[in-house]
């Protein structure tokens, strides 16, 4: 990419989008296109078809997805397939139609088998069951996987596609409902705390092991894969290290400074035991994180407590 390149980034507002947008602009990229959802509605073909055929993108970072924790992934399912299914194809096709000359499709490495050997290496996509909680949104991703191989193939595209793992940062998430984990017990304690509550609800049994990667680091690596990277095969994004959700739970604790009691919720479901990603792939080209978990967490909570002094 030159920096006078025309760039869409789909998604801007996200967690994901706003983090590549920051990195782009921090780099002096100068000729970044955005819209938000009521200018354009991604799950709308017209629309999407419309905005391509007209702004001449030359690059597309397609981070605009409906995304979700346990609770929201199970009880909505119809909702994340269709949604995110409806998004990536009109983004995709249009693209293709526009002869953009390179497209980065986000996954999650949620897509992985549930009982995938760890770390979880690239090679292991579509090898046995996904995990049940969120088969649906594991399934549209897998299909937008295929959708950019396939046109690849066909058409002499270069779409390529990312599996970030599991990811925190600014303009998180910070709804107890729908939220992933990392945001909901910044949130859970730091609320705890100033209700001067006696114990705080972990779901599940602590157990789990997650590896968590900052958005900022995340934006790093794809503006280094839309530069360096060909392939049509998924390469993974990640630090390469994980942590147990009780241990989460206890460095939260002692980031937010609450000095009540952890109950973890042994009733409630863990999700997939272990998520760690294999990221030989993506270190050997030449790209690492940076951010460790403490020192994230620690930025975040802090802007999120700033922001709820504002609030009050």
């Amino acid at each position: 990419m030159e920096l006078n390149s025309k760039i869409y980034i789909a998604g801007h507002r996200g967690l994901v989008g706003s983090a590549i947008l920051r990195a782009l602009q921090k780099k002096g990229y100068r000729n970044l296109v955005y819209r938000t959802r009521a200018e354009l509605d991604l799950r709308n073909k017209e629309e999407v078809d419309q905005f391509f055929a007209t702004e001449e993108i030359e690059y597309v970072f397609l981070a605009a997805a409906k995304v979700g924790g346990i609770v929201a992934n199970n009880d909505n399912p119809a909702d994340f397939i269709r949604d995110n299914l409806l998004i990536q194809s009109h983004v995709i096709d249009a693209a293709y139609q526009a002869k953009v000359n390179k497209l980065l499709f986000l996954g999650s490495t949620c897509i992985y088998p549930r009982h995938a050997p760890q770390p979880l290496k690239e090679e292991y996509l579509l090898t046995g069951e996904l995990e049940s909680t969120n088969r649906a949104y594991a399934v549209a991703k897998i299909a937008g996987i295929t959708m950019c191989q396939s046109y690849n193939k066909q058409f002499g595209t270069s779409f390529i596609s990312a599996m970030p793992t599991n990811m925190y940062g600014p303009n998180d998430n910070f709804d107890l409902i729908n939220s992933h984990v990392l945001p909901a017990l910044i949130r859970k304690f730091h609320e705890a705390m100033i209700n001067d509550e006696s114990s705080v609800e972990v779901w599940g049994t602590g157990t789990p092991k997650r590896e968590f990667l900052h958005s900022d680091d995340l934006a790093e690596a794809c503006l280094f894969l839309m530069n360096h990277y060909e392939q049509d095969e998924i390469i993974n994004i990640g630090v390469g290290d994980d942590i147990s959700i009780r241990e989460l739970a206890e460095l939260v604790q002692k980031i937010v400074g609450y000095e009540g009691e952890i109950v973890f919720n042994t009733s409630a479901p863990d999700g997939t035991p272990r998520k760690l990603v294999d990221v030989t792939r993506i270190n050997e080209l030449g790209w690492t994180a940076q951010i460790s978990l403490e020192d994230g967490i620690r930025s975040v909570y802090a802007a999120f407590r700033d922001e709820a002094l504002i609030k009050q």
